[in-house]
């Protein structure tokens, strides 16, 4: 039998070789002082320095490391070697490239290290959704871990986009107090000519299912919904909320995020963070000055304004715990989404549906802080890497050249008023929108339950701005389940003024989101009449009467556990007071409590002990309401006899 033609070469010039090479010229720049006091792995790292090829003669500058989330090989063109998950992690390099020169050009040295991320849109309806959200703690580790094995770092730069990456960027960056950071926001990705969005997109295979596209059409719009190759997606989900959140933490430099991908503002963004760096680290500031409780209340603030992604519940106190701070509560975020209007016009809150592109050319999130300034609602006071308070820096924006002449820049592109993409508080209330995110209690939610309410139909309310929904429960104990019932045309499937249940994807299982359901149900016919109870979590993209983190979850004895096939289902919303409830009518609390569990309450047989230990873990430092974290403190003390390691008393 023939051998296998990989089991050896014909290419002879793999037999040109040696064992021994010149090594790098030069002289390591010792002096006997430092031979006699520094850490040998201090010295050991300038020999390394000079083995990758850096001039010996510069390695005493600064030493700054850029972190990113970079995925995938790009050729020097542009063309792929080897594909990334996600547009998003595709292009950052770039971004690490135009600071690292920066860096340099300063007589600092620059390394860089990389933490790729998974996309959520890809493993959506598949097991890969199990590790979602666990990713998120894993990689903040693995950023932290990276950044204390440079011992001799200055200040870092961390470079993310998308739904978990940048999250869990920005938990490194506040779980590092002892040296400066900034963040770059890796942007957005173009909007696609006479193309659908990327939200849309995902909803093909439903639409097919019901004859509501054929399949030509699935081909062309599917190929071509990325208007650029890089950048997170079009619409205000999680990603691009993200992005608003960093800004506003003022981690970022302002107007930061949601740069559209790959244009020169983009690149110039990289180059200036790199400076910003520099002069974080010249004047001795560090993260801890940074992120005070006055940066998170600007965050919920900035958030509620923009109607951000309901995922940011879960990432938002995840950061303010790395960063030592008290965590945000579902009382807090209820408090300031009454107090705050939405004054943005995006995918996928409408009412026009703007790009995100388009909401960086309208001012992003400065823009929209102007106004939140004019309402009283901002801490001014807050610091920022500018160096400046966040008061200085809307001084600065108000009056800019760059604000004025990329607001013009979008009427001259897309004919749009930068004034119909972010509102003043008048005009938005004249457009009808209302504030995000509603918490709703009741015997299905004792713990209480999330709904992105600006996502309900509005042609769904009562004249009080009022949703009100009850029918029959629909339980499944898998996505996929759930997804085949809406699928199908006969029997079984999911009918108008149903309440389609899907139980036991909470935290105990990794909470993986479920936008193929959502999206599936926003554009099928009758689909806006469907109600969806989970006690799973949803895409920042999602839409319609979707109502989850129901908890206590399944899987900890909630009650959502115990419901059962035709169970009457009672919703109400009130989309303006931000109030609601979520209740089972058909029976008494007493007897829902007696029932065990349903049997589609099933442990997912793909279930990866990573995601077993991780689920363990949040679970004992305060839950999905907790941001889900690892509380080592909490944790060390649920460990029955397991020593507690005291923390320091500095970092």
């Amino acid at each position: 039998m023939a051998a296998p033609d990989f089991l050896d070469s014909a290419d002879p010039e793999i037999y040109t070789l040696r064992t021994r090479a010149p090594g790098p010229a030069g002289r390591l720049p010792l002096t006997a002082a430092r031979l006699r006091r520094a850490p040998s792995g201090e010295v050991f790292g300038l020999t390394q320095n000079a083995g990758m090829g850096w001039d010996p003669r510069r390695l005493l500058g600064r030493e700054f490391l850029i972190l990113s989330t970079q995925g995938g090989i790009r050729a020097p063109d542009g063309t792929p070697v080897a594909l990334g998950y996600h547009t998003g992690h595709w292009e950052v390099g770039l971004l690490m490239e135009a600071a690292a020169r920066e860096l340099a050009a300063a007589d600092a040295v620059p390394f860089a290290g990389y933490v790729s991320d998974p996309c959520d849109g890809r493993t959506n309806g598949t097991r890969g959704m199990l590790d979602s959200l666990p990713y998120r703690n894993d990689a903040a580790m693995v950023l932290r871990r990276l950044i204390r094995s440079l011992p001799t770092a200055r200040g870092v730069l961390g470079v993310a986009t998308c739904d978990k990456g940048l999250p869990a960027m920005m938990m490194a960056l506040a779980g590092t107090p002892h040296l400066p950071a900034v963040l770059v926001p890796g942007g957005v990705t173009l909007m696609a000519e006479a193309a659908e969005d990327l939200g849309k997109v995902q909803t093909l295979g439903a639409r097919f299912a019901h004859g509501e596209i054929d399949l030509g059409y699935a081909a062309d719009m599917g190929c071509r919904a990325c208007g650029s190759p890089g950048g997170g997606c079009q619409f205000m989900g999680t990603a691009a909320t993200s992005q608003v959140v960093g800004e506003a933490l003022g981690l970022a430099l302002p107007h930061a995020a949601l740069s559209p991908s790959g244009a020169p503002v983009w690149l110039d963004l990289a180059r200036r963070s790199a400076r910003a760096l520099l002069a974080l680290e010249r004047a001795g500031r560090k993260t801890a000055d940074l992120l005070t409780a006055a940066s998170l209340h600007n965050a919920l603030v900035t958030h509620a304004a923009f109607g951000g992604s309901s995922n940011l519940v879960l990432h938002l106190p995840a950061i303010a715990h790395a960063a030592g701070l008290p965590r945000p509560t579902a009382a807090d975020w209820a408090r300031i989404s009454a107090q705050v209007p939405r004054l943005v016009d995006v995918l996928p809150n409408g009412p026009a549906h703007y790009a995100t592109v388009q909401v960086f050319l309208a001012g992003g999130v400065p823009e929209v802080m102007l106004h939140l300034r004019a309402l009283g609602l901002l801490r001014l006071d807050a610091p920022t890497v500018t160096g400046r308070t966040l008061g200085e820096n809307l001084a600065w924006w108000e009056r800019s050249e760059r604000r004025a002449r990329l607001r013009a820049k979008l009427r001259e592109l897309d004919r749009v008023d930068p004034d119909q993409v972010i509102l003043d508080p008048a005009r938005a209330r004249a457009a009808g929108m209302t504030g995000t995110l509603t918490f709703l209690h009741g015997n299905l939610a004792p713990e209480g339950a999330l709904v992105k309410s600006t996502a309900i139909d509005p042609a769904l309310l009562d004249a009080a701005g009022v949703f009100r929904h009850e029918g029959p429960a629909r339980v499944f104990g898998s996505e996929a389940e759930a997804i085949a019932a809406i699928k199908a045309r006969g029997p079984g499937a999911i009918r108008a003024g149903d309440t389609l249940v899907l139980l036991g994807i909470g935290p105990a299982i990794g909470m993986p989101e479920t936008y193929q359901i959502t999206s599936a149900l926003k554009q099928l016919p009758n689909g806006r009449r469907v109600a969806l109870l989970t006690d799973g979590r949803f895409s920042g993209v999602s839409t319609g009467a979707c109502i989850g983190h129901l908890s206590p979850e399944a899987w900890a004895g909630g009650p959502v556990g115990r419901l059962r096939e035709g169970d009457r289902i009672r919703i109400e919303i009130d989309t303006r007071r931000l109030t609601g409830s979520v209740d089972v009518v058909s029976v008494s609390a007493a007897e829902l409590a007696a029932r065990p569990p349903s049997d589609r309450l099933r442990r997912h047989p793909d279930l990866p002990d990573d995601t077993r230990l991780w689920a363990a873990l949040q679970g004992a430092s305060g839950g999905s309401w907790g941001g889900c974290v690892y509380d080592v403190d909490a944790i060390c003390a649920r460990l029955a006899g397991a020593p507690a390691v005291p923390p320091p008393s500095s970092p």
